[in-house]
């Protein structure tokens, strides 16, 4: 399906562009095949050899940062375990049956490689004052798979307007699943889209970044371009630095500063996997009274079915981790496409099938390792695809809509648009 795409010129597709007439550009759900999942349950999971769970030096860490917790309130029994167990009440505020029965029943035993979506929302005062705010939305969606034995991390982004088959509404922004069906909806429909179990969800609001980079006492960042955007909240300058919670999440926020080199929603998604990777970072290399007064600082702004010690034990697993080399980043490759005066991205299913086979295999996402580096919103090619370099047929600057035959399949081209 080819389509006539406005001044959202990126093409996040490892295919050469020549190629996209063979490649088939569909909404998920229109596809001949099922995407992902019929191929990627022959990787990872069931490739590793089954062994014991055992406990390791993980657990130990993680009862060190319960202690932590619990002496934070002079703490000996009772008292204690009980503001321990406030911690986790607040992590466990909003997840409801729902969401525990959309994730995977079968875990994956401890020390085994899983999957976590984490959803990204902002909820700041400030968006709140000035109307800004959806209903429940997500402003940033992230499949991550955390693999403790070979010790990395692959970060995938989802376009938020990729357009999918969602359960019970039909097709839509996978965005929409949000709004439509809440945080269980949309782990069944990225489960689903990406052919893989889903063993937990994180949802952060944007002041939880804030709240993790200054209890952290900073991260290190080397930000590809100035940032200097006020709907993002200020000015952050290019350069390696250490930023600040409030600096940390200007990066997080901004688009707008990307105007110019095409989808702002691209390069920010991009720049949210590098400051989850520096985060990563430095909790990695804390020690317990450290992660502790994180996990603590975080409470307010995280809603998770993970515990205290589950988090800390994970955290602890993947110890030792280069994070400079082995957090992947990547976004789903999708094709821009302007209809009824609103954006879609249509999945390339081909490419998505190969990088999740990829993924889930332990393998970085994309071939060419340039791709792989969690560096951020650079400009060198390597988070858009060709046409950020400026290849001759990116989108021209007036944009088109689509003539009805490039619609998507079963979507009325005249007709309203749901979402």
């Amino acid at each position: 399906m080819r389509c006539m795409k406005k001044q959202k010129n990126t093409q996040n597709v490892e295919q050469p562009a020549e190629s996209n007439a063979g490649v088939a550009i569909v909404p998920l759900g229109f596809a001949p095949t099922v995407p992902a999942k019929a191929s990627v349950h022959a990787y990872s999971r069931d490739a590793y050899v089954s062994r014991k769970p055992k406990r390791r030096r993980g657990a130990k860490i993680a009862l060190a940062v319960v202690l932590v917790l619990l002496l934070a309130v002079g703490g000996v029994a009772f008292g204690g375990v009980m503001y321990v167990n406030s911690i986790t009440d607040k992590l466990h505020k909003n997840v409801d049956q729902n969401l525990m029965q959309a994730l995977s029943v079968e875990k994956a035993a401890p020390g085994e490689p899983f999957y976590m979506l984490v959803m990204g929302v902002d909820r700041s005062e400030e968006r709140v004052a000035a109307g800004d705010m959806d209903t429940f939305r997500s402003d940033s969606m992230i499949l991550a798979r955390i693999d403790p034995q070979q010790k990395n991390v692959s970060l995938v982004s989802i376009e938020r307007d990729t357009y999918v088959s969602i359960e019970g509404y039909g097709p839509d922004k996978i965005n929409a699943s949000a709004a439509l069906g809440g945080s269980a909806l949309v782990v069944d429909t990225i489960s689903k889209f990406a052919g893989v179990p889903i063993d937990h969800y994180v949802e952060i609001d944007f002041d939880g970044f804030k709240a993790a980079v200054d209890s952290l006492g900073g991260i290190e960042v080397d930000v590809p371009i100035t940032i200097d955007d006020p709907m993002a909240g200020g000015r952050v300058e290019e350069g390696l630095q250490t930023l600040n919670g409030d600096q940390a999440l200007i990066l997080c926020r901004s688009r707008h500063s990307y105007d110019d080199y095409g989808s702002g929603d691209y390069y920010r998604m991009a720049n949210q996997r590098m400051v989850m990777g520096a985060i990563a970072k430095k909790i990695l290399s804390s020690d317990v009274v450290t992660m502790a007064n994180t996990i603590n600082a975080m409470a307010d702004y995280i809603t998770t079915d993970m515990d205290v010690q589950t988090i800390v034990e994970v955290a602890t697993e993947m110890r030792g981790m280069n994070a400079d080399e082995d957090i992947y980043s990547a976004m789903n490759p999708t094709v821009p496409t302007y209809v009824n005066d609103v954006w879609y991205e249509y999945c390339d299913l081909e490419a998505w099938r190969t990088m999740m086979g990829r993924v889930d295999a332990g393998l970085p996402p994309y071939a060419d390792d340039r791709r792989n580096l969690n560096d951020g919103g650079t400009l060198d090619g390597t988070i858009t695809g060709v046409q950020e370099l400026g290849v001759e047929g990116a989108a021209p600057a007036g944009g088109a809509l689509l003539p009805d035959a490039a619609a998507p399949m079963g979507v009325d081209p005249n007709a309203p648009v749901s979402y």
